[in-house]
């Protein structure tokens, strides 16, 4: 670790001294004018971002708030780059799993759906989900959709009635090919026929259905792919699917007879089939977008969050439906993988399923959405441990952010209470002044800090942009620690004015932090931004101006006061077994 802070140091230094030369201009120093994105962006036409809608069969899990944490962030950081950005979620309702459910706890259908449907509202609404649109598919303008969906694909011939014989999953809801199938054996040691994706039983079926013309898109498929190398991301699943079109695609069973399935939409026309609860449930993308009547505007734009567990439905499935009916295909399907608890899968019968409305009262709403974002990798499984959670709150959170802010606060360092003045002598761009080559390599990083969150915030690789922020964060620290402005003389009047800018510099990193911060943690980031004072109009991606009296510009900041001291930012978290402990002790 000394061999490698050696080397950093060296390298700013080294950095430090091009920034010197005389035949650099300024701006090829620290060009920090803007932070607007470079790209060519049409906001005006607008962003659609949804996440699955959840079955109700039971209730959310950590994976359903993994999933709209996800959206939710994407959805607000748009809205931070003045996009009109629409953001949907909600459940899916229909289906054999859902009846059978109902059944079980002795309820309507319509009744058991309603009440674990709220349940995914309430848990969203506790953890600042901003969705503007919650659809739930037993909905009228849901039914109105599919019924015309369905129409579209039948004129067009794309429905045909046929003879389906093969492999079914009810947990999975879901045909499968005899590629797709193995054996295993059950908990009371009977062969059987399990899903090679799921591990699920699967049953032979054979019964009288609609069948969509799945087969006839292969070819467009993979077309749609090829030519489109970013439609699925990362790209090991886009590879994925390409790898399952390269074999058999048989037509799709659309529906189930209505006497095995009645909680379901029944087929227009044959009211002795319901329609297949996957075909139903994918359509809920378009209802939220206005179709049939109204859906220009929000679907060209739509992008999907989804879970690895259903990739085929929606990679291979939904977009043939798409084809056939003429409709656009999503700008991207945006994949992310699973949670295990230490190590092991979550599962009812390992007792070890994570309660996320528990666990972020245990750890804050901000709290726990930081470590998913934090620690989530799209590409492969992640752990969940509570020891986990609770050192990387502490650690990030509250020692390192809640650290700075308040010790760039304090009255003892900053008795004014305001953002305090720049010195350009004390910190100037060229030499002589009381800045060494490490702070020049801190505001590189801050001023380089929004383009590589954007860039990591669009690839949905949040993690990556939270590594980056935080890196930045305890590079303030060391800068704050290194020169140590409590030593200062401040009878000194070089002394004062080198203080001021320490702070300024500490309070403008802060702010860059703060706004970047605000998709993933948004009562923290306004609990920081009005703490430094700054306004609701000044918290835009598009107003970030990083440090403008470095380059002798007026700062809106420099003398303002700062915003009302609200408390500790983040405060420690205690674990919950030594909070129990505590708690048994004093009641003894």
């Amino acid at each position: 670790m000394r061999i490698i802070s050696l080397l950093a140091v060296r390298s700013c230094k080294i950095l430090h001294s091009l920034q010197q030369n005389a035949f650099l201009s300024p701006s090829s120093r620290i060009a920090a004018v803007s932070f607007g994105s470079t790209a060519t962006v049409n906001k005006n036409s607008g962003y659609y971002v949804t996440t699955p809608i959840f079955y109700v069969n039971a209730s959310p899990h950590l994976g359903h708030l993994y999933s709209a944490v996800i959206a939710d962030c994407l959805h607000r950081y748009k809205q931070l780059q003045g996009f009109n950005s629409k953001f949907a979620t909600g459940t899916d309702e229909h289906g054999l799993k859902v009846q059978q459910a109902a059944e079980a706890a002795g309820k309507q259908p319509l009744t058991f759906c309603t009440e674990v449907s709220e349940r995914f509202e309430r848990l969203f609404r506790s953890c600042n989900i901003s969705h503007t649109d919650y659809i739930r598919t037993t909905e009228l303008r849901h039914r109105q959709a599919v019924e015309h969906f369905w129409s579209v694909l039948w004129n067009k011939r794309l429905i045909y009635k046929g003879n389906y014989e093969g492999w079914y999953s009810m947990q999975d809801e879901s045909f499968l090919t005899p590629s797709q199938v193995g054996d295993a054996v059950d908990s009371s040691g009977n062969e059987i026929k399990v899903s090679l994706e799921s591990g699920h039983k699967v049953e032979w079926m054979k019964e009288e259905n609609y069948m969509f013309r799945l087969s006839a898109f292969r070819s467009q498929l993979l077309d749609w792919l090829r030519g489109n190398p970013k439609a699925i991301q990362p790209e090991c699943f886009q590879q994925a699917v390409l790898q399952w079109l390269q074999g058999e695609l048989p037509d799709l069973s659309v529906s189930r007879q209505r006497s095995r399935l009645q909680w379901g939409i029944p087929v227009p026309g044959d009211a002795s089939q319901t329609i297949y609860v996957w075909l139903d449930a994918l359509v809920n993308y378009l209802s939220v977008a206005g179709y049939p009547n109204d859906h220009e505007r929000w679907w060209p734009v739509a992008r999907h969050i989804i879970g690895k567990d259903i990739l085929k439905f929606h990679a291979v499935y939904w977009p043939a439906f798409l084809l056939g009916a003429g409709l656009p295909l999503p700008q991207a399907i945006h994949v992310h993988s699973h949670w295990t608890v230490r190590g092991k899968k979550m599962s009812k019968s390992l007792g070890n399923v994570i309660d996320p409305l528990e666990h972020s009262r245990t750890f804050t709403t901000d709290g726990l959405r930081y470590f998913l974002l934090r620690q989530g990798v799209p590409e492969s499984d992640c752990d969940y441990t509570e020891e986990k959670v609770l050192k990387l709150l502490n650690a990030e959170l509250a020692d390192s952010l809640g650290g700075l802010l308040n010790r760039c606060t304090a009255a003892a360092l900053n008795p004014a209470q305001v953002y305090p003045s720049f010195c350009a002598q004390s910190f100037p761009r060229g030499q002589g002044g009381r800045a060494v080559a490490e702070d020049y390599c801190m505001l590189e990083a801050v001023k380089d800090l929004p383009s590589v969150v954007e860039k990591h915030y669009e690839s949905l690789h949040f993690y990556k942009a939270l590594e980056a922020i935080a890196a930045c964060v305890r590079q303030t620290n060391r800068f704050v620690q290194r020169h140590a402005p409590w030593r200062l003389d401040r009878t000194d009047g070089k002394d004062q004015q080198w203080l001021d800018t320490i702070i300024h510099v500490s309070l403008e990193c802060m702010r860059v932090y703060g706004t970047l911060l605000q998709p993933v943690v948004p009562d923290i980031s306004d609990k920081l931004l009005a703490r430094l004072g700054v306004q609701r109009n000044e918290r835009s991606i598009e107003t970030l101006d990083f440090l403008p009296r470095y380059w002798q510009r007026d700062s809106p900041f420099e003398g303002r006061a700062l915003g009302a001291d609200s408390g500790v930012l983040f405060s420690r978290l205690e674990s919950p077994t030594v909070k129990k402990k505590t708690k048994n002790s004093n009641l003894k």
